[in-house]
């Protein structure tokens, strides 16, 4: 994510040596420009490998993904191409460009979504990862294909939507097909070049997105292997055979949050008590007392629901006692009360209020890059985990087009 905005720098949290390199410095990666590879490209660039981006004559298609930077059009105006060729190096060259081949015998990683293309840089000491829509050599290979298509194909699209079937299911936004691919990239390669560095030996590494996207649907898929039995999308909660308690609530500004699994334990039950009695809520739950018998009998188990009522009666209070409790609270406040509580309760929040919440900024997930060739600061997504030696950072922006076009290893 990149917000074109001019932007104060966030606080970020503290490592031993913010000059550290990052985990994967040292490790050399040539990848080809594509939107398939572009995710675990910048993951690994992020985390310190040098990767040098080639893109064709002309540049790549990618530089005219929108949207723009304020609205114009332009080959290093896209934010899609900021954000996800951040701290990568780039050139240009044509495919019979004798300089591809010369960079290619010096990586120890080649990342492609072209195979073929690619076969005669390959050699017996590289890693040569290739990531495609059906894998290589499937018999869908060189099917047209998209993040739509790969998460409506792979699983993940009809296991995401409301209670209500008349409503088509909904697609998870964010490129999660290219994201999902893109991570088991990076963990596979990360694995191969251990192998590398022990035995001296390279190896193809073949990812399909249509295999990475199914792989999580979770009940999804094997529901259907073993059981032959098809879930149903349900409103944010996961996809089951047989409907779920809804667990969505809404706050005292008719704002959504969810209210995630209602309590079990006794942990969970009495830390919903206490948030009655300190709301002052406790005469207006009908069925407060249910969740006092639930802490004296140590809590209920999910087995119990559909045979002892007297639990499915306890689980119910708790439950209705969180609807409660949000309908009193702003969103925010339900979640950080909720959270202070250890209760897996959840706010709902747009872009533009993950972006100014105090709690990503202080965990650095919201970071300043500067691009010197506008003279200017934008809000990019940081890193998802924090290292305390070896630091995930961007390093620098998205390269111009030919902008490193004499880069040697």
């Amino acid at each position: 994510m990149t917000v074109a905005r001019d932007s104060p720098s966030p606080a970020v949290p503290p490592i031993d040596d913010p000059s550290a390199p990052g985990p994967l410095t040292g490790i050399k990666i040539l990848e080809l420009a594509s939107e398939w590879t572009a995710f675990a490209g910048k993951v690994m660039a992020d985390l310190g490998a040098e990767v040098v981006l080639v893109e064709p004559l002309g540049g790549s298609p990618l530089r005219r993904y929108e949207p723009f930077l304020e609205g114009v059009a332009g080959p290093d105006r896209s934010l899609w191409w900021w954000h996800y060729q951040t701290s990568k190096l780039g050139v240009e060259l044509a495919d019979d460009d004798p300089r591809l081949g010369e960079l290619a015998a010096h990586a120890e990683v080649l990342l492609t979504d072209a195979p073929l293309r690619t076969d005669g840089l390959h050699r017996d000491d590289l890693i040569h990862v290739t990531i495609t829509p059906f894998g290589r050599g499937n018999p869908r290979d060189g099917e047209p294909a998209t993040d739509l298509t790969i998460l409506a194909g792979g699983g993940p699209v009809w296991n995401c939507g409301y209670d209500d079937h008349s409503l088509p299911p909904v697609r998870g936004a964010g490129n999660q097909a290219l994201h999902t691919v893109g991570l088991h990239a990076v963990a596979a390669t990360l694995v191969a070049v251990l192998h590398q560095r022990r035995t001296g030996e390279g190896q193809r590494v073949d990812l399909s997105a249509h295999a990475a996207a199914n792989v999580t649907t979770e009940a999804g898929s094997y529901e259907w292997l073993v059981a032959k039995s098809t879930v149903q999308r349900q409103t944010g909660r996961h996809a089951a055979v047989n409907p779920s308690t809804a667990t969505t609530a809404y706050d005292n500004r008719g704002r959504p949050v969810n209210t995630g699994f209602p309590p079990r334990s006794v942990a969970e039950f009495r830390a919903v008590r206490e948030w009655l009695d300190t709301l002052g809520l406790t005469d207006q739950h009908l069925e407060a007392f249910f969740l006092d018998l639930a802490i004296e009998r140590g809590g209920v188990h999910l087995s119990e629901l559909s045979v002892i009522p007297e639990a499915m009666a306890m689980f119910g209070a708790g439950r209705d006692a969180l609807l409660l409790i949000a309908a009193t609270l702003t969103d925010h406040e339900f979640f950080v009360g909720g959270q202070q509580r250890g209760l897996a309760v959840g706010v709902i929040n747009a872009p533009e209020d993950i972006v100014a919440d105090a709690h990503f900024q202080e965990r650095g997930a919201i970071v300043p890059v500067h691009h010197d060739d506008l003279d200017r600061s934008f809000l990019y997504l940081g890193a998802p985990i924090a290292f305390s030696r070896s630091p995930w950072r961007i390093s620098r922006r998205a390269p111009r087009l030919g902008e490193h076009q004499d880069t040697n290893w």
